[in-house]
């Protein structure tokens, strides 16, 4: 009986990465400033980059765009090792994109490089199962990453809203209620740019991001007629986070909404309390120091990257606000809609 033959750099087939071949799917898109190439010999993986990408407006900066590209490998399911195995699974060598690499045993990961403009993502097919972990976990960080380290753009976990090319940044901490009042304010006609992942070029201060999809508790629909709520779940899907909390997850594509369709400019940020508001005005201007020491507070890895300073001198020269919780979101969205207004002029 004939040993199994290794893969080794000593002796190799002709094309032990599988370089050469061609991918039987490409998919080219235009997200977030650049011309993403994604290719895939998975019918399977291409479905999920349709799902994530398939019809956004193309935003861009700067003609030509960047090009990146990104390959997703499908690999077969592995048979459970044995438990007293005397060596570990032999490595698999796989390859896309420029990028190289081994892996040993069961592989689901994302390799990137900037310099390159490249992305490789493996994926197993046992772990298809978790689509939407596949999408945000490996998909959208290669997306996103090479976008922002290329086009020198500053990440920010925020979300985006607005109006005739003017933005409002929205910042708050998981559960603060952005979602909710991006609803009410794709509802009441506003343009969305993001959910909670905002690039910002540092000099103009014009925003990108991925209007795809909103996520939802579904205890956030409380405050919508039984008409539009019906609606809203019926273009949703329910997704768990790793938290164990359940959202719904709306396709903003398969309605009316208003999407950005081009960058926006940001003219106003404002941070979400959780405190009621009085008999008042829902918005309270912040001083410049407090606002900057709330901004870098909440956005520690923002913070550390290249165009930070820059970004940080042009948006203080913006007003910046604290926005309290009204009895229903509709107040809040008028407060927006007059702060649009002001930036606009």
């Amino acid at each position: 009986m004939h040993a199994k033959k290794r893969v080794t750099l000593a002796a190799q087939p002709p094309d032990p990465f599988g370089e050469l071949g061609r991918a039987a799917f490409r998919e080219c898109l235009q997200l977030l400033g650049g011309r993403f190439e994604f290719e895939t010999d998975s019918a399977r993986l291409v479905r999920l980059v349709r799902l994530a990408y398939a019809r956004l407006p193309p935003h861009r900066f700067a003609r030509p765009a960047p090009r990146y590209r990104v390959r997703l490998v499908l690999t077969p399911p592995q048979r459970a090792a044995r438990p007293h195995a005397s060596e570990p699974p032999a490595v698999r060598p796989l390859a896309g994109a420029g990028l190289l690499c081994g892996a040993m045993g069961r592989a689901n990961f994302v390799a990137l490089s900037a310099p390159q403009r490249a992305a490789l993502i493996v994926v197993s097919q046992d772990q298809l199962r978790y689509a939407y972990h596949i999408r945000y976990e490996l998909l959208e960080f290669a997306v996103y990453v090479l976008a922002a380290r290329v086009q020198r753009l500053v990440p920010l976990h925020a979300a985006c809203i607005g109006c005739a090319g003017q933005g409002i940044l929205l910042v708050g901490p998981s559960g603060a209620g952005k979602s909710t009042l991006v609803l009410h304010c794709l509802l009441d006609g506003l343009d969305f740019l993001a959910e909670d992942s905002v690039l910002v070029k540092p000099q103009g201060l014009l925003a990108t991001g991925v209007a795809n999809f909103l996520h939802l508790r579904p205890d956030a629909l409380r405050f919508l007629e039984p008409a539009a709520r019906v609606a809203v779940v019926r273009r949703s899907s329910l997704i768990r986070r790793r938290s164990g909390v359940e959202k719904l997850e709306i396709d903003l594509r398969r309605a009316q909404y208003r999407l950005a369709a081009a960058p926006l400019r940001i003219g106003a940020v404002v941070f979400l309390s959780a405190r009621r508001a009085a008999h008042g005005a829902l918005l309270s201007p912040l001083r410049k120091e407090d606002a900057l020491r709330r901004l870098v507070a909440s956005q520690r890895y923002a913070a550390h990257q290249p165009g930070w300073s820059v970004f940080r001198q042009q948006l203080g020269r913006l007003p910046v606000y604290e926005l309290r919780r009204a009895t229903h979101p509709r107040r809040a969205v008028e407060a927006l809609r007059a702060l649009l207004a002001a930036a606009q002029r």
